[in-house]
């Protein structure tokens, strides 16, 4: 037989799934305990007490008169026989004058301890009545008919009462608990206890639910005009008002007394570093759990399935139950058809579990029906409202956080499943759902890991000696940062929270903030400080929607740096319409991959003096906007496919600066226009495919520098070097193999770049170019340097490198500016100048050379 524990571990689940159990499980499991008992304390009692006890009815020769007694058994008394023949006693076994009752002999018999009497002796050799005469049942024949019609005369329920309820009862506890062992829910019903529990014992829960509380009592106290509530602290727990009933949590953090409202600020202010660490995985497992369960229903499907299997086995149970009640009495007659081995072919048998079993039997009828009205109200509760639908509604109405998500299928049933259980848990559950919670904890500890110290240790001078910081991929933006109050430039990047507060208006050096793929948000008093002192702002971006609104309304704003893509399918309106607001911008750059000029760009054209526009590659089309900027001294159209110089450009009268670099020019025929652009100082036409420069160049007379790298040249035109004022020239990179001698009418030429050409002799007449500061001539395939390179007197940066010398000349030493470091040469060749030379040359001036580009 089984043990009460034993059964009962068959409903025995972890306790962390408590919280999974609802007040109705919870009452259905010990009815299943008590049900358990009732079929364990009646197989007991049927294993130990349960027995018939029969005697034989006479025939029509017969008449048998039983006295009931006042406790309604038969009285043991001697029946009286009408006829001679033999007698038998209905309920005793006579032995002379002492009268045995037959149940009493065979319990007697039965025991370990019996030892056979006088009297039992004589009873195996033939009973007697109370004359002495014998009767035709001996006691082994007493025992043969009473096991017989046990069998036979008692109906099958009482028999099997016990082992029926101890099925039925198990069949149920399965049933109840079978969600929690089926391995396709056990293993999300584990996860979501384990997460739950992690997510309501977090400080963090408790944190950002005390804030909470502190801003609701303070909108509240603002809303109605009322006094502050006083703060108090805890000195003793017998301290407070009786009258108060608020509800206690007690964490670190806020402390909600039953006495009074207690507030302990220094525990919420700061959360430790190794409790944030494991509250940003905790956020890290519920949405990843969320994702994971939501997909399914298959938790709430089975708990609906095996709550419908309980009410049909209660239903089942409860009518044929009910059939069994009036079956089971205290006496049955049995007829064994026996009667050629003893004699008589009825007998009057009792059963003495007769009236406890019945009584069993109610009881278990009165437990079932409990039973099967819970599971009908369970029915009633799956089915009355949506549950796999679960609303954070109330949640977000008492709390600061209003952005936390509505969930659905497993993950709602759940959660539902857990209100039922304590709703405190979903509401701090909630919590991680949040993602301003999550955002407030990357704040807490973002601030913990970068400090002033570790900031200050960042910062570093660039290349214009301003003070710079630059953050990378962090959570947010570090409250000390703005601590920095001599920092210069701020860069951020790769930071998706980024928050710009008020305590930006301490950086009064502040003119320069980097936006790499960073839409910050700023509250409205940092709004102010960036309009009015803000200077330069750079802004990196994957689609125009992550530009900042507010970068629209920097009014004092001087030059803006785009980098992004604005002409996809999904950016046909080019969010650029505001600005007209940018009244003192005077630089745009734009790198992205236009196919015309935002008109939008037109709106600052008044008072916009330089115009930069870097395309990857696309071609750029449209640019008849350009003719509307007519202040614009300074114009790059890099790498936009142009195959010829734009007409629009004509028209650009204060154009001083003109930069073409890398596009498909093959020739500038038009580049006679160029003499109505009188202020036009600098035309850069590198790093295209010009073939030859036109005679029509002399027109721009006050053109001083003229970059034609990386071209297709093969000669240089006289008209090249009618242009008087050119300070610049730089060819290198061409396919040029004689300088015309033409050079030498330079005079103010100070730049001169013919690197990687084809020349081979140098004219005497280029030093005559006495200004010359910076002369490029490497790899190139010069055999000799004239002595008169000594002219140069102003050299401060010769390269030579990649040419056929075999000796460089000792007047080098007269070039009074040229030093080593400016002497680009092989080594060997450096080695052939006499020794005072080079020492001449390996004095340090302290004067810097530049090479003009």
């Amino acid at each position: 037989m089984f043990t009460l524990a034993e059964v009962a571990s068959l409903s025995d689940i972890q306790p962390t799934y408590r919280i999974l159990k609802p007040w109705w499980d919870v009452f259905m499991d010990y009815l299943a305990v008590v049900m358990l008992m009732v079929a364990i304390f009646a197989g007991t009692m049927q294993l130990t007490k349960d027995q018939v006890v029969c005697l034989p009815v006479l025939q029509s020769t017969v008449n048998s008169k039983v006295q009931p007694d006042t406790a309604g058994k038969a009285d043991f008394t001697t029946v009286e026989t009408t006829t001679g023949q033999e007698e038998a006693s209905m309920g005793t076994v006579s032995f002379g004058t002492t009268t045995v009752a037959p149940d009493i002999l065979l319990s007697r018999a039965t025991s370990p301890q019996y030892q056979p009497t006088e009297s039992d002796q004589e009873l195996k050799k033939g009973q007697k009545d109370s004359s002495g005469r014998k009767t035709n049942l001996d006691f082994q024949q007493y025992v043969f008919i009473n096991q017989m019609c046990y069998h036979l005369a008692l109906p099958w329920y009482s028999k099997y009462f016990p082992y029926l309820v101890l099925i039925h009862t198990i069949i149920l506890i399965v049933s109840s608990n079978f969600w929690f062992k089926y391995p396709k829910t056990c293993s999300k019903i584990e996860h979501f206890v384990s997460i739950l529990g992690k997510c309501f014992e977090s400080p963090w829960t408790t944190k950002a639910l005390s804030e909470t509380a502190c801003e609701d009592s303070e909108n509240k106290q603002r809303l109605t005009g009322a006094q502050s509530l006083p703060k108090y602290v805890s000195t003793s727990s017998d301290e407070g008002s009786p009258s108060a009933s608020t509800p206690m949590i007690t964490k670190s953090g806020f402390k909600f007394s039953a006495d009074k409202p207690m507030i302990e600020i220094p525990s919420v202010t700061i959360l430790d570093k190794k409790d944030g660490e494991q509250a940003k995985a905790l956020f890290e497992k519920v949405r990843k759990f969320r994702a994971h369960v939501e997909d399914s229903d298959l938790i709430y499907k089975l708990y609906v399935g095996q709550t419908v299997i309980k009410t049909v086995k209660f239903i089942f149970i409860l009518c044929y139950t009910a059939n069994f009640v009036n079956t089971i009495s205290f006496e049955h007659i049995c007829n064994p058809k026996v009667e050629h081995l003893i004699g008589y072919t009825q007998f009057e048998c009792t059963h003495n579990m007769a009236y406890m079993l019945k009584k069993l039997l109610i009881s278990y009828i009165s437990l079932i029906c409990v039973y099967g009205f819970i599971c009908l109200y369970t029915l009633f509760w799956l089915f009355r409202i949506p549950l796999k639908e679960y609303s954070f509604e109330k949640v977000r109405e008492e709390s600061s956080f209003s952005d936390i998500p509505d969930v659905k299928n497993d993950f709602a049933f759940l959660l539902h499943m857990v209100d039922q259980y304590d709703q405190l848990y979903s509401k701090r559950f909630g919590v991680f759902l949040s993602e301003v919670s999550e955002n407030k904890l990357r704040g807490i500890s973002l601030n913990h890991e970068w400090t002033y110290e570790k900031l200050r240790q960042h910062v570093s001078r660039n290349a214009q000696d301003k003070q710079e910081l630059h953050l990378f991929m962090l959570s947010g933006v570090p409250d000390a940062v703005f601590d920095l109050t001599d920092l210069d430039v701020l860069k951020l990047e790769l930071i998706p929270e980024a928050k710009i507060t008020a305590k930006i208006s301490q950086m009064t050096n502040l003119q320069e903030l980097h936006l790499y793929h960073c839409p910050a948000k700023v509250e409205q008093t940092a709004f102010s400080f960036l309009r009015d002192h803000l200077r330069c702002l750079h802004v990196k971006f994957t689609d125009v929607a992550e530009i900042p609104a507010w970068v629209y309304l920097l009014k004092t704003l001087r030059e803006l740096y785009l980098i992004g893509n604005l002409n996809s399918e999904n950016n046909k309106m080019i969010g650029l319409e505001s600005l007209r607001e940018l009244r003192h911008l005077k630089i745009l750059h734009v790198k992205s991959n236009l196919t015309k000029i935002p008109p939008n760009i037109t709106d600052v054209a008044p008072h916009l003096t330089k115009l930069v526009i870097h395309n990857d590659g696309t071609k750029l089309v449209v640019l008849n906007s350009l003719k509307k900027m007519t202040n614009v001294a300074e114009l790059e159209l890099q790498n936009c496919e142009l195959e010829r110089i734009p007409h629009a450009i004509f028209s650009l009268s204060n154009l001083q600066e003109l930069d073409l670099k890398s596009n498909s020019i093959r020739t500038i025929e038009e580049i006679i226009s160029f003499q109505h652009l009188k202020r036009l100082t600098c035309l850069k036409l590198w790093h295209n495919k010009i073939v030859s420069i036109p005679s029509s160049i002399t027109h721009i007379k006050n053109l001083e520098s003229l970059y034609l790298s990386n071209n297709k040249l093969e000669t240089l035109p006289a008209a090249v070097f009618s242009l008087q004022k050119l300070r610049c020239l730089d060819v290198s990179y061409n396919s040029i193999a004689v300088i015309p001698v033409e050079i030498g009418l330079l005079q103010n030429l100070q730049h001169f770049h013919i690197t990687g050409n084809k020349v081979d002799i140098l004219p005497k007449q280029l030093f005559k170019c006495v200004k010359l500061r910076t002369l490029s001539l490497g790899q190139n395939c010069i055999t000799s340097i004239p002595d008169k390179v000594s002219q140069l007197l102003q050299l401060t940066y010769l390269e030579l490198k990649g040419n056929c010398l075999d000796r460089l000349p000792a007047t080098l030493g007269q070039c009074q500016l040229l030093r080593k470091s400016g002497l680009i040469v092989e080594d060997h060749l450096f080695d052939t100048l006499p020794s005072e030379v080079k020492e001449v040359l390996n004095q340090d001036t302290g004067i810097p050379f530049a090479n003009g580009i």
